[in-house]
């Protein structure tokens, strides 16, 4: 049995005994790497404020995971295409703010995020020659990104 389908016994039998009635689809080619989509009625319970417990739970199914595979790869988690969803239209967001920053010079601070998010934002920009990435100092889980105009 392979990493994903473990994965999605783990996940299958966790929302299960929490009452959860979903369908869970593997895609092993996604370009994020291995990822468990789960469809269900109840999306907005697994997904929780901000995606926190979509997070939770993709942190659970990784453990317990890592437990029986040591050396598996992380496998992804998301909900109705929530994550994925939520990437385009972050990574839309922060674009736009970028045109803003090279039109106007200033700096401009993003949402706070959790380093996932920050990671990808950092990503778009990693090759971009008039903008650069900057994460805030801190312990906090969420930290904002600012952007900013590239100095040589």
């Amino acid at each position: 049995m392979t990493a994903l389908e473990q994965s999605r016994q783990i996940l299958e039998n966790m929302l299960g005994y929490l009452g959860f009635y979903v369908t869970v689809e593997e895609d092993p080619a996604s370009p994020d790497g291995p990822t468990l989509q789960i469809l269900t009625d109840e999306s907005e319970a697994l997904i929780g404020p901000r995606g926190e417990v979509l997070d939770d739970i993709q942190y659970l199914v990784n453990r317990l995971l890592m437990r029986r595979i040591p050396d598996a790869p992380r496998i992804r988690v998301d909900v109705e295409y929530y994550r994925s969803m939520r990437e385009d239209k972050m990574l839309e967001k922060a674009r736009m703010e970028a045109e803003h920053v090279r039109a106007t010079g200033k700096p401009v601070q993003l949402p706070p995020m959790n380093s996932y998010y920050r990671r990808l934002i950092h990503n778009a920009f990693v090759n971009d020659r008039e903008i650069a990435t900057e994460s805030a100092k801190g312990d906090a889980r969420f930290k904002r990104v600012t952007l900013k105009k590239r100095t040589s």
